[in-house]
């Protein structure tokens, strides 16, 4: 799961990225150190909050349904497998790393089926950058239906992806209209987006906005006005 870091925009403009505030202590209020670099976490797993899978699942539910079940191949500690559940959705979870949720661990680039026909997750950043990669994996080699990753949106950017976008371009992205913190840290100064690539769709990528919300919200609100 991956969530990159904004000091290489500071590299690109020739300007000095500012001190980095980290949490060194647990205490109420809790206590901070400045420091000029923030390592990566370990195989780019940064746990996903309730709040992005929850926008997404408000405006995929109903195609999610579709299909069998849902893959989520970097589930990490499970955070986003619960959302699914909670939502009705039946999924199954793998990393590469046992991170405390019931998945399979193995990694992504040994399977040769996919689990389920469609894939939703917060992939690793650095494998989304690359191809051969994580996308040309799902998308050619597996062959899903139907695909949401959750990436930075300057992911559409990049030069070197732009034969990657020519021949697997989206159907949708819903560009999230806050910014999500990650680590625990605070919020990185960028905005996230979900890139869904689902092969039933005909036309050109639809841009979408998209807000917090809680797929389940509709449903509580009928229940207590029962």
């Amino acid at each position: 799961m991956s969530a990159p870091s904004a000091r290489g925009l500071f590299r690109a403009t020739g300007k000095k990225a500012k001190p980095v505030a980290v949490r060194v202590s647990s205490d109420l209020g809790g206590s901070y150190e400045f420091t000029e670099t923030k390592d990566r976490e370990p195989n780019d797993f940064y746990p996903t909050p309730v709040e992005p899978t929850r926008a997404f699942l408000s405006v995929e539910l109903e195609r999610l349904r579709e299909f069998s079940g849902v893959w989520e191949p970097a589930c990490g500690d499970g955070a986003m497998l619960h959302e699914f559940t909670a939502a009705g959705l039946t999924a199954f979870g793998s990393d590469l790393i046992q991170r405390g949720a019931a998945a399979e661990v193995r990694s992504f680039y040994d399977y040769r089926e996919p689990a389920f026909p469609a894939i939703a997750t917060n992939p690793p950043f650095a494998e989304c950058n690359t191809d051969p990669g994580w996308i040309r994996h799902a998308l050619g080699t597996l062959g899903v239906e139907y695909m949401a990753l959750l990436l930075p949106m300057n992911w559409t950017g990049a030069q070197g992806r732009a034969a990657l976008w020519a021949e697997f371009p989206p159907a949708r992205v819903y560009v999230m209209r806050w910014r999500i913190d990650f680590t625990g840290q605070g919020a990185p100064p960028m905005l996230n987006g979900w890139f869904v690539w689902d092969r039933a769709w005909r036309g050109e990528t639809v841009l979408r906005m998209l807000d917090r919300k809680d797929v389940r919200q509709g449903e509580l609100f009928s229940e207590a006005a029962e």
